[in-house]
């Protein structure tokens, strides 16, 4: 069995977890790419890549979490690196309080936060074999600001942006956990609601010190670094164009 390192990432047929695959691959990992109904765009990403395999799966499911880990270690006999990228949205302005239900709650919570926690317990112990695991949570510039798509959203990633540091401090010095909090990025997920997205788009343009919004690979430069830094743990880094600052 090659000793080349393996990473699982979560939610990864396309947008940002797609690109981290292709990064992570670049760097030489072995790479378990998964989603949750997207099959096809699965396969097709995992044969694009030099060594890879795909894995059907909803997180929420705890024995779809549990399989997909199994599937990752059963295949390449290790897991090094964790990025838990799934994730779920509802489009809500932040005011339209009765638009949001418990079903609403659930439907993201479930996958956010359950379903990441998930994955992380399942995989903790392969990731603590290596002596040298790393996790790495795509979290949301909309944890730790008053902005996002929903407000069950943002909560959801104020939890992980927690989870993060907690687990940070917990699992050293045999796995490290850090987070990325992207502002906005182009993916996807903007088709759903292309009214938002294009104001949006304009307003970051114009209001960010880098003049742009994010790509996916953007985002994935910033996983590559964290999964590879071998004294940060605990840490959220943000990559939103220095839209924080101003």
């Amino acid at each position: 069995m090659s000793e080349e390192r393996v990473a699982l990432i979560t939610g990864s047929s396309s947008g940002i977890g797609a690109a981290v695959a292709r990064r992570l691959a670049a760097a030489g990992m072995r790479i378990v790419v998964n989603s949750a109904s997207s099959v096809r765009a699965g396969e097709e990403l995992a044969a694009e890549l030099p060594d890879a395999v795909y894995v059907q799966g909803d997180i929420a499911d705890p024995a779809d979490a549990r399989r997909l880990v199994d599937t990752a270690v059963e295949t390449y006999g290790r897991l090094d690196v964790l990025v838990n990228n799934a994730g779920r949205t509802h489009f809500i302005p932040l005011d339209d309080l009765d638009a949001v239900d418990a079903k609403v709650w659930h439907d993201i919570l479930d996958v956010n936060v359950i379903g990441t926690w998930q994955v992380i317990t399942a995989a903790v112990p392969h990731l603590k074999a290596t002596g040298a695991g790393s996790i790495v949570n795509i979290s949301s510039v909309s944890g730790s600001r008053a902005m996002g798509s929903s407000v069950p959203y943002a909560v959801s990633k104020a939890a992980v942006d927690h989870m993060t540091r907690l687990l940070g401090a917990t699992l050293g010095p045999d796995v490290r956990v850090n987070a990325v909090a992207p502002g906005l990025v182009e993916t996807p997920w903007y088709d759903e609601a292309p009214q938002v997205w294009e104001g949006s788009r304009d307003w970051i343009t114009a209001n960010t010190p880098q003049r742009r919004v994010g790509t996916p690979e953007d985002v994935a430069e910033a996983v590559h670094a964290l999964a590879t830094a071998a004294y940060t743990t605990g840490e959220v880094l943000m990559v939103d164009g220095g839209r924080h600052l101003v």
